[in-house]
């Protein structure tokens, strides 16, 4: 049976349970590459989040339409439209974003946080929720690189989106403006939600699915007992099965 959701489940889904950065550790590339600054970070997710509400809700109006056997070239196609026209939409307003994401825009027609809610929401669900899971990734994806942004930035250069935050007297850290820096703010910022979803569950908290959300990755998802595993086989056809059923629990 086809999967559907209310349109705030699909906010809430895309920036807490299922992150594309935190949680799901989707779109490494850009988040390390581009978050020097929050405004990058920023420019990159909000660029990203509209490719991707777009792509969804299209894919979604389509899913009848688009032979599954060639669904993922179906899926380039329009998502590189929509790219395009973001490009083209930076390079004609904000020029100066468009030189600091550089390549990095035109890479988002091949990232996998949207190839894999295209595939594994939008192809098999109705528009509006396609549209609202697409805005609720985007919206987790750019609240993760302005949050990794702002902290590199803060502690590489005193300022946070160009303002002065630390005294005059402070000396920045320059490795946090560098590729390194990267890394430790991303384990850092990974360790502070594992340290809140510890802190939870102490707490009596239900926390089991922050930090591992379904990302219906199936073929490599340990939880037994779950009746959404799917799998595409050669026919044209979806098929769904409760492999909990065939293990005999």
């Amino acid at each position: 049976m086809k999967k559907t959701s209310g349109a705030g489940e699909r906010l809430i889904n895309g920036i807490v349970k299922e992150n594309p950065t935190f949680v799901l550790m989707l779109g490494m590339c850009p988040t390390l590459a581009v978050t020097t600054s929050a405004m990058n970070g920023f420019g990159m997710g909000a660029t990203t989040l509209v490719v991707l509400a777009l792509s969804n809700l299209i894919i979604s109006l389509m899913r009848n339409i688009i032979p599954n056997k060639v669904r993922i070239p179906a899926f380039i196609v329009i998502i590189a439209s929509f790219v395009t026209i973001v490009q083209l939409l930076l390079e004609a307003y904000l020029p100066s974003l468009n030189d600091a994401l550089g390549v990095y825009i035109p890479l988002i027609v091949v990232n996998c946080i949207i190839l894999g809610r295209a595939e594994s929401y939008a192809y098999s669900n109705p528009a509006i929720p396609s549209l609202f899971d697409g805005i609720g990734m985007g919206l987790g994806f750019t609240i993760a690189l302005t949050c990794i942004g702002a902290v590199r930035e803060l502690l590489g250069t005193g300022e946070i989106f160009g303002a002065r935050i630390m005294p005059q007297a402070y000396t920045p850290i320059g490795i946090f403006v560098l590729a390194p820096g990267a890394f430790f703010v991303l384990a850092m910022l990974c360790a502070l939600q594992n340290f809140v979803k510890l802190r939870g569950a102490k707490a009596g908290k239900d926390t089991s699915r922050i930090g591992s959300g379904c990302s219906e990755d199936c073929m490599n998802c340990g939880e037994k007992g779950c009746g959404r595993r799917k799998f595409y086989d050669d026919s044209d056809d979806l098929i769904v099965e409760d492999l909990s059923a065939k293990e005999g629990k």
